[in-house]
Protein backbone atom coordinates (compact mmCIF):
# COMPACT_ATOMS: atom_id res chain seq x y z
CA UNK A 1 0.00 0.00 0.00
CA UNK A 2 1.03 3.54 -0.74
CA UNK A 3 0.90 6.41 1.40
CA UNK A 4 1.57 9.89 1.18
CA UNK A 5 2.87 11.96 3.78
CA UNK A 6 2.48 15.77 3.50
CA UNK A 7 4.85 17.46 6.27
CA UNK A 8 5.43 21.35 7.07
CA UNK A 9 8.71 21.23 8.42
CA UNK A 10 10.87 24.19 9.80
CA UNK A 11 14.82 24.68 9.67
CA UNK A 12 15.24 23.00 12.41
CA UNK A 13 13.73 19.92 11.36
CA UNK A 14 10.88 20.04 13.19
CA UNK A 15 7.46 18.91 12.01
CA UNK A 16 4.77 21.14 12.52
CA UNK A 17 2.14 19.92 10.37
CA UNK A 18 1.36 16.72 9.06
CA UNK A 19 -1.59 14.61 7.17
CA UNK A 20 -0.95 10.94 6.18
CA UNK A 21 -3.53 9.65 3.14
CA UNK A 22 -3.80 6.64 0.48
CA UNK A 23 -5.26 8.97 -1.96
CA UNK A 24 -2.54 10.56 -4.53
CA UNK A 25 -4.80 13.13 -5.75
CA UNK A 26 -6.04 14.29 -2.30
CA UNK A 27 -2.58 14.16 -1.26
CA UNK A 28 -1.13 16.45 -4.18
CA UNK A 29 -4.35 18.64 -3.31
CA UNK A 30 -2.83 18.90 0.28
CA UNK A 31 0.97 19.67 -0.72
CA UNK A 32 -0.03 22.33 -3.22
CA UNK A 33 -2.16 23.89 0.01
CA UNK A 34 1.05 23.34 2.43
CA UNK A 35 2.94 24.74 0.12
CA UNK A 36 0.61 27.94 -0.49
CA UNK A 37 0.20 28.63 3.58
CA UNK A 38 3.67 28.94 4.03
CA UNK A 39 4.37 32.89 4.17
CA UNK A 40 7.33 34.51 2.34
CA UNK A 41 9.16 34.97 5.82
CA UNK A 42 8.81 31.52 6.45
CA UNK A 43 10.29 30.56 3.41
CA UNK A 44 13.12 32.48 3.25
CA UNK A 45 13.55 31.64 7.05
CA UNK A 46 13.75 27.82 5.87
CA UNK A 47 10.36 26.40 6.07
CA UNK A 48 9.44 23.67 3.63
CA UNK A 49 6.50 21.47 2.64
CA UNK A 50 7.27 18.42 1.77
CA UNK A 51 5.53 15.62 0.66
CA UNK A 52 6.93 11.53 0.48
CA UNK A 53 5.79 8.02 0.29
CA UNK A 54 5.75 5.15 2.76
CA UNK A 55 4.48 1.95 2.72
CA UNK A 56 2.74 1.59 5.70
CA UNK A 57 0.80 3.45 8.21
CA UNK A 58 3.35 2.01 10.81
CA UNK A 59 5.79 4.61 9.00
CA UNK A 60 3.55 7.74 9.17
CA UNK A 61 4.64 9.75 12.10
CA UNK A 62 2.50 9.45 15.43
CA UNK A 63 1.69 13.15 15.13
CA UNK A 64 0.02 13.08 11.68
CA UNK A 65 -3.71 13.73 10.79
CA UNK A 66 -4.36 9.88 8.84
CA UNK A 67 -7.07 9.90 6.35
CA UNK A 68 -8.45 6.94 4.33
Amino acid sequence: MKIWVNEQIDPSGMIHACIACANEEQANDCHVSYERNLTDTQKAAGWIARIRTVNSWDEVPVNALKLD
